[in-house]
């Protein structure tokens, strides 16, 4: 139990930092500002310089493809329009449970707009449960869970694809219809850089296979991230506060641990800067990422970003390049994830629901697993039952 009487004296001490540190945001806000004035004025050849270093370069900066000072408003959604999204959840193993084994489960949804059509709201489960599904990333050196939310994004992907794909192309015969495929979180998957090889090929290959399926049905793809941390925006600055000649970080400031002279405005995000400079309704300028990870990608697959403000916060929006680069197709994308903005009240309402239909709650769970052991005694296998751990637990008087 919380002792709220402990804890209360804690408070001020956190309330003073918060107050300092928003001065030092005020502060930090400023001086970006003025950099990027500066950096506008020169980014022709700060692109040359960044494209000619970026092999030298210990940080990522994505390289802007519109001018930095861009603040472009994004145009009212065509009024008939359909959107697909989907999200995971799942429910971890654990020794101290009936059987050892987990479950993913991927809800998926699809809403038109203008059609008089109607949604579709479901999930679909799979439980895993052989050999190579549970023992196997241990050999890679990867922890179980971390795996099987690897394998929730495979599924996601793939489930995305083939719900969109299957709509869009005959029998459904709606090519004419403008769609949108969404997903929650970054379209980047910075996470595969560190696993092994065989890992990673069971991870990233289909993923990219979903995404080429929906390519080749002219379905736009985007990724949207709340609440972003990402400074890969803002490190562009980095380039015209370099106070080297050349930005060599290997030759220059490899012998630096703390902090490098090209931070003038860490730990300023992107999110924060972009909230200072757009109006409600409008995005950024366009970048390009350069996370190493990327280089997996194929050319048509590589991730651009842009900041929109959506509203209620400032939201990185994420697209393959062949999305990104169709002028038409990226401005009628934005129109129709800022709609599903303004219809879910501050957030994506195909995504809200996607997730709405996957999670998995405490009374699924114990269904799930009270089918399960059903079906185990049935097999005829004996001494069924949770760990005597689990079961004083759920039994706890406290």
């Amino acid at each position: 139990m919380l002792d709220l009487n402990k804890l209360a004296g804690q408070i001020p001490g956190i309330s003073q930092h918060l107050h300092q540190e928003t001065i030092a945001s005020r502060q930090r806000l400023e001086l970006a500002e003025k950099l990027t004035q500066q950096a506008w004025s020169q980014q022709t050849e700060l692109i040359e310089k960044l494209e000619m270093w970026r092999d030298r370069l210990i940080f990522a900066i994505a390289t802007p493809v519109e001018p930095l000072d861009t603040a472009i408003d994004i145009q009212a959604a065509p009024y008939s329009h359909s959107v697909f999204a989907t999200d995971g959840s799942q429910i971890a193993p654990s020794h101290h449970e009936i059987a050892y084994c987990y479950l993913i489960n991927v809800g998926r949804i699809m809403l038109h707009y203008g059609q008089s059509l109607h949604p579709l709201l479901d999930s679909l489960p799979e439980v895993f449960y052989k050999q190579e599904d549970l023992y196997i990333p241990k050999e890679w050196g990867i922890r179980l869970e971390e795996w099987m939310s690897h394998r929730r994004t495979v599924s996601e992907a793939q489930m995305l694809a083939e719900m969109a794909c299957k709509w869009v192309l005959p029998p459904g015969a709606h090519p004419d219809i403008p769609n949108l495929a969404m997903v929650d979180g970054s379209l980047i998957y910075w996470f595969l850089d560190g696993l092994p090889v065989e890992a990673r090929e069971q991870i990233l290959p289909p993923i990219l296979l979903a995404w080429e399926q929906l390519k080749e049905t002219q379905i736009p793809l985007m990724g949207y991230v709340s609440s972003s941390r990402s400074t890969e925006a803002l490190n562009f600055l980095r380039l015209h506060t370099c106070t080297h000649e050349h930005p060599n970080c290997f030759a220059n400031c490899s012998d630096l641990v703390d902090r490098y002279p090209c931070q003038k405005v860490d730990p300023l995000r992107d999110a924060t800067f972009w909230a200072n400079r757009l109006k409600p309704g409008q995005r950024s300028p366009l970048y390009r990422s350069s996370l190493r990870i990327l280089e997996l990608y194929d050319e048509s697959q590589r991730v651009y970003f842009c900041y929109v403000h959506v509203g209620t916060e400032i939201a990185r929006i994420e697209l393959p390049a062949w999305v990104a680069e169709d002028s038409a197709l990226f401005d009628r994308s934005l129109s129709i994830m800022l709609a599903q903005v303004h219809k879910g009240y501050g957030y994506p309402v195909a995504l809200a629901e996607a997730h709405n239909q996957a999670v998995v709650r405490g009374s699924d769970r114990a269904r799930f697993f009270a089918l399960l052991e059903h079906q185990m005694i049935r097999a005829g296998i004996r001494n069924v039952g949770t760990s005597s751990k689990e079961t004083r637990k759920r039994g706890s008087i406290a």
